[in-house]
């Protein structure tokens, strides 16, 4: 994209979110309060250089996940943020597509070893990601004064992640089975690691590595559906994950969805690909209401609940295959709010599926799956006997939308205000 393209882009952001205060002013508050708690958590980056570059980084390549990493006890915190500093330098590698394979491949398989190495490091990847992957012996140098239960967990995952990944950059995705083992390799061991990091912090039992295996499948589908344009419009080629299996049942090639002319088949298609994502939602609260830290609770909470709030925003919408299709900040400011308990959660996924089983068209050729898939969700909220305690994150909400939007804008510039000035 050039220039002007990239200040067009930023522009549509800025609008796009300004339109969706000046619909949602409720989400105001919630707004206000998660920049307060982004602006303390930025203050709290260790000044150890080393951490410090990791957390600072963090905080660049995922403001979100690094808010919730911050909440984490000291000790587990360093290691979280070390493990995930090490995937995404993993990632970047297997992303970067200008990287010949041949130079790839041995890499992704021999990223174990090299994050044990302080004088390794590797130019691939654009902007902060470039700067991690050139800056990487912060996060080797921090890795190995790690107590030996995270090294080994970490180490163990690399290890596997790295070879699945490799295999997966020679073969493409054909079945289900074949999805199923890729976002095993790239999101399932990434719940594998967590689990066996809050076992080594003496903080968790450790779970069942097919619930840990869900928790990262469900995140990664969901990514993959949000993300279909951006990875089949990827330069030099395109990167394709949906299973052929599934999208071979509506066009003869999986970038002819994003055809205006498929536009009917594209949405079914989809709507089979969120139905495959919904089967790992009763794993996921499963392995939550297991849990006992609240911090690690919040942790792995958020993510969940915004995944299942992203597939509802998907199911159904052409949107999709023309742009971003995400829940407003309003709204994820709202459920890091207030996420704090099992009710919550069961809340968050009965409203979410609820929302999403309103969408399910009668003519859908995937419609009873779908609705099975949304019934089971539903009986494992009603079966907690918490959906009483829940707290709304008004999904749709029409309240507020009477309020007076000067006198919003107005209270939200005075506030900023003071919040700057006090900063």
């Amino acid at each position: 994209m050039n220039i002007f393209g990239q200040i067009q882009e930023l522009r549509d952001r800025r609008m796009g979110s300004i339109g969706a205060l000046l619909k949602h002013p409720e989400d105001v508050p919630a707004l206000v309060r998660m920049k307060i708690a982004q602006t303390h958590a930025l203050k709290q980056i260790p000044s150890e250089p080393d951490l410090a570059f990791c957390f600072t980084v963090l905080q660049r390549v995922s403001r979100s996940f690094a808010f919730v990493i911050q909440q984490l006890g000291p000790e587990l915190r360093n290691a979280v943020c070390i493990f995930y500093l090490v995937l995404r330098g993993l990632d970047t590698v297997e992303d970067d597509t200008s990287i010949p394979l041949d130079t790839k491949l041995p890499i992704l398989k021999a990223f174990y070893k090299h994050i044990c190495d302080p004088s390794w490091h590797f130019s691939c990847g654009v902007k902060d990601y470039k700067e991690l992957m050139e800056k990487f012996h912060h996060v080797s140098t921090t890795f190995l004064r790690l107590e030996k239960g995270y090294q080994e967990a970490i180490e163990e995952i690399t290890k596997r992640m790295g070879a699945g990944m490799a295999k997966f950059i020679c073969k493409e995705v054909e079945s289900v089975k074949d999805y199923d083992e890729y976002c095993h390799y790239v999101a399932g061991l990434v719940g594998y690691g967590l689990s066996r990091l809050f076992h080594a912090a003496k903080l968790e039992d450790l779970q069942p590595d097919s619930l840990s295996n869900s928790m990262g499948l469900f995140l990664q589908k969901t990514n993959i559906i949000r993300d279909y344009l951006e990875d089949i419009n990827e330069i030099p080629a395109p990167r394709m994950f949906w299973p052929r299996e599934i999208w071979a049942k509506y066009v003869s090639r999986l970038e002819d969805l994003k055809e205006e002319e498929r536009s009917k088949e594209a949405v079914q298609c989809l709507n089979e690909m969120v139905t495959n994502a919904l089967k790992h939602a009763n794993d996921c609260l499963k392995y939550l209401s297991d849990l006992r830290d609240p911090a690690i609770f919040r942790f792995c909470a958020i993510p969940q609940i915004m995944a299942i709030g992203t597939l509802e925003r998907c199911y159904n919408n052409i949107e999709v295959f023309r742009g971003v299709v995400k829940i407003r900040r309003g709204l994820t400011a709202k459920i890091m709010e207030r996420t704090n308990t099992m009710a919550d959660v069961y809340g968050a996924f009965f409203d979410f599926s609820r929302s999403l089983a309103s969408k399910v068209p009668k003519d859908d050729p995937n419609a009873r799956e779908t609705l099975n898939c949304i019934d089971d969700i539903q009986r494992t909220c009603k079966a907690s006997g918490l959906l009483a305690r829940r707290r709304t994150f008004s999904i749709d909400s029409k309240r507020g939308h009477q309020t007076c939007l000067a006198i919003v804008v107005l209270i939200l510039a005075i506030i900023l205000a003071l919040i700057t000035f006090k900063l």
